[in-house]
């Protein structure tokens, strides 16, 4: 877990899983607890695995109050992972930055508490894997509109297949108040 430089905005980091790679495939370590330890990750209680189809966009959720922190890999595919800082009194608020995670660039990355998530498939076949601080909590289940004008995310495939209830979502503006996490800095 090295990494690779610093993001677009702060917290949110970018990290490089080593590969080793040979005409067999690949073998990569996804977590390592000295390693995450190391670079100041919070501990994490609960692990998830989402296989998505190409065009498919999960997102954009986080959950408040009871927080979570994510550690996103992709050891199958390709995504264009993206994260929306929704802390109210951030300097950052409504800012997004995305990032290629695939198999082939073993990047993982770090999801702070108080960041709305999500990632679209760019490959015909997706597998995610991402760890997450706190259990999943779905009475403070939020999501955050994917294709929200004023974010205006740049998503890698125009006709994006989303759920029910991530198109149904309301914009950033659109949000109730007591939805949304205070920066507590």
């Amino acid at each position: 877990m090295t990494p690779p430089g610093a993001a677009a905005i702060p917290d949110v980091r970018l990290f490089d899983r080593r590969v080793a790679r040979d005409a067999r495939g690949f073998f990569s370590e996804l977590w390592r607890d000295n390693d995450a330890q190391a670079a100041g990750l919070p501990p994490f209680v609960q692990d998830n695995v989402a296989k998505s189809s190409r065009g498919v966009v999960r997102g954009l959720h986080f959950q408040h109050p009871s927080a979570q922190a994510k550690l996103v890999s992709v050891p199958s595919g390709e995504v264009f992972d993206v994260v929306v800082d929704v802390r109210v009194g951030s300097p950052t608020f409504g800012r997004w930055c995305g990032y290629t995670l695939s198999e082939e660039n073993g990047r993982q990355l770090f999801v702070p508490p108080g960041f709305a998530h999500g990632y679209q498939t760019t490959s015909e076949v997706s597998v995610v894997v991402y760890k997450c601080s706190a259990y999943y909590a779905p009475e403070h289940e939020r999501t955050l509109r994917w294709n929200d004008p004023e974010l205006a995310i740049s998503w890698p495939i125009v006709d994006a297949v989303v759920s029910a209830r991530d198109a149904a979502a309301r914009p950033l503006r659109q949000l109730p108040a007591d939805w949304l996490p205070r920066l507590d800095r």
